[in-house]
């Protein structure tokens, strides 16, 4: 396949990441299904398409046009079959969970035509953890969006050993009309470029405020105005999602069996207490208002 022949997309979990994606690829020209299991966040995510799509047109980021068709080239089901039985692309954005990935590339590799391209939006596991549940193991690609994935412009790509040449650039350029900067990793890696480096900085910084050395707020008033990064590790944790670093780590430990994969306790305190940031209205910080 060529990326000429890319014409429908099938975007699977309708979350943060997946409904974000999904309205760009949308933006970009695709036919866009978005699915998940949840009606309760199909309909949230219905509803954020129909919201900010004519809000960029009153702020001139968008032509009416550009929104109208958008709008018409996206939409939403929570039927698996229906969403990606036409799909020349499948970006999968559920939850960072090995099995339930695993389980759901099985699906489609059985619902899918035999050249489409199966790609995953994890940002911690690699392709060949999944690959084998296919028949497919040639067109199991990674594909990592950051969040927002409507604003961030950069996506990983995840050369597997099992990836052939032609999914690698497909992805690649796929990224491309989609408007990002896509950046390829040659092997795999835990954590793929940019995480990788990001671990080290939440571990240090999960390490200072579970020995009380400092608040989640004043160690992101370090990083941010002593080394200028525009946000801190925890303010960055409360946009991506604590759970999601409650389940990365999670997964980590269960493969690696090493107690400094495991999660913070500030961590475990914080999922338990479904305090998982901006989603919930309360993380690190308070966004009730």
């Amino acid at each position: 396949m060529n990326i000429d022949q890319i014409k429908n997309i099938c975007v699977v979990g309708a979350g943060n990441m997946g409904h974000q994606i999904a309205i760009r690829g949308a933006l970009s020209g695709y036919e866009v299904v978005c699915t998940d299991v949840s009606e309760e966040q199909l309909g949230k995510a219905e509803a954020f398409a129909a919201q900010y799509l004519p809000e960029r047109v009153k702020k001139g980021r968008l032509t009416e046009e550009q929104a109208k068709n958008a709008q018409a080239n996206i939409s939403f089901t929570n039927s698996l079959e229906e969403a990606s039985k036409q799909a020349d692309f499948v970006i999968e954005a559920a939850t960072e969970k090995l099995e339930l990935k695993r389980d759901i590339f099985a699906q489609l590799d059985a619902l899918c035509r035999p050249e489409t391209i199966l790609a995953t939006n994890s940002s911690y596991i690699v392709g060949s953890k999944i690959a084998d549940a296919t028949g497919r193991p040639d067109k199991v690609v990674n594909m990592h969006f950051f969040n927002p994935a409507l604003v961030m412009k950069l996506v990983e790509v995840v050369k597997g050993p099992y990836v052939s040449e032609e999914t690698a650039e497909v992805t690649m350029e796929l990224a491309r009309r989609m408007e990002k900067i896509p950046v390829m990793l040659q092997k795999e890696m835990y954590g793929f470029l940019v995480n990788y480096i990001l671990a080290g900085l939440y571990r240090q910084a999960l390490y200072l405020v579970d020995q009380g050395v400092a608040s989640p707020q004043d160690v992101d008033k370090a990083v941010e105005n002593a080394l200028g990064h525009p946000m801190g590790p925890f303010r960055l944790m409360d946009l991506t999602g604590i759970d999601l670093s409650y389940h990365v780590s999670t997964e980590r430990f269960l493969e690696t069996g090493d107690r400094a994969d495991a999660p913070s306790p500030t961590v475990v305190e914080k999922y338990v207490l479904k305090e998982w940031g901006k989603k919930t209205g309360k993380g690190f910080y308070d966004y009730s208002e």
